[in-house]
């Protein structure tokens, strides 16, 4: 199952004490430095489940530096920590309310800093005080409680009724293996295709009321807000495609209204099941809505070869 939404606490690594020791055969102070807690550093993943995997452990805590010992050897050092997270993910301090975002491969950002080690008290040593019997505490590592929030990123979003076809295009167009069947709500999670460096999401199926929360409600809608491009999927099946499209439309408006402003086409879906006149009528149709119509079927391999130039065209 797919998460797209989690709190999780963060915790950086406190940083080791410094130790208070002194020579046993000469004169003078010898504590060494306690080591640096490890940070928590964000980096950026293509893999979507990455989120799903980290809500096993709410809470995220990096090692604390070892603290100083005799003769003035330092402690090691904690390894600092590093989270991977989904493409567009979206973290929120809960109590700073400052805000980070995973927008690209490249993303790596320091989330928590790990505590500084405390100094051993051959560090305190002067003229004036030969034998310093204290040492320093390491310092507190940094912690957070932060909401993360999935919103995927991608160039094209195909979107449109359940049964539209929407999976099945994705997996003759990509390498991808989402789950397919005659049924509607075949598809319960967003799933991710590339083509020739083009990043496809097919977007669970929306109906009437979606934006209050009917059917699969507004868990998935908030993808379509990453989505570059949307491929409008209209299922030659359907008796008034106008109807459907508008309905479809009508959803994505009022989830959000910006939506409605991406550049989108149609793509008439299944036309494998009717006739090529009943095609060219649901065609005419569509193309009075002012929006480029392209026929498509998965068993129809000169227009899927048409749909993926039209995906990859620079």
């Amino acid at each position: 199952m797919l998460l797209t939404e989690i709190d999780i606490n963060f915790e950086a690594g406190n940083g080791g004490n410094g130790m208070v020791s002194f020579y046993k055969t000469q004169r003078g102070p010898n504590g060494g430095n306690g080591g640096d807690g490890g940070s928590i550093f964000i980096t950026a993943t293509s893999d979507i489940y990455a989120l799903t995997n980290l809500s096993r452990t709410p809470i995220i805590k990096a090692d604390s530096g070892q603290r100083g010992m005799p003769n003035t050897k330092d402690g090691a050092n904690a390894k600092d920590l590093e989270v991977k997270l989904p493409l567009g993910t979206i973290l929120t301090d809960k109590d700073s309310k400052e805000v980070f975002e995973i927008i690209d491969k490249q993303t790596r950002f320091l989330l928590c800093q790990g505590g500084w080690g405390g100094k051993g008290n051959f560090e305190f040593r002067s003229s004036t005080n030969t034998t310093p019997m204290y040492a320093q505490k390491g310092g507190l590592g940094q912690q957070r409680r932060i909401n993360i929030n999935l919103k995927l990123i991608a160039d094209c979003g195909l979107v449109g009724f359940p049964n539209a076809g929407k999976s099945s295009l994705l997996k003759e167009l990509t390498a991808a293996k989402p789950k397919i069947g005659d049924y509607p709500f075949t598809t319960l999670e967003p799933n991710l295709g590339e083509i020739n460096g083009k990043i496809l999401a097919d977007i669970p199926g929306l109906i009437e009321g979606a934006s209050k929360g009917k059917g699969l409600g507004v868990e998935f809608l908030k993808h379509v807000e990453r989505v570059s491009f949307l491929l409008h999927c209209i299922s030659c099946e359907v008796k008034d495609p106008k109807k459907s499209y508008h309905t479809i439309r009508k959803e994505l408006g009022a989830y959000n209204q910006k939506l409605l402003d991406k550049p989108e086409i149609i793509l008439l879906t299944k036309i494998d099941l009717k006739s090529e006149t009943e095609i060219k009528k649901q065609i005419k149709v569509l193309k009075t809505l002012g929006k480029q119509t392209l026929p498509v079927s998965i068993h129809n391999l000169k227009s899927i070869e048409g749909l993926k130039n039209f995906i990859t065209k620079p």
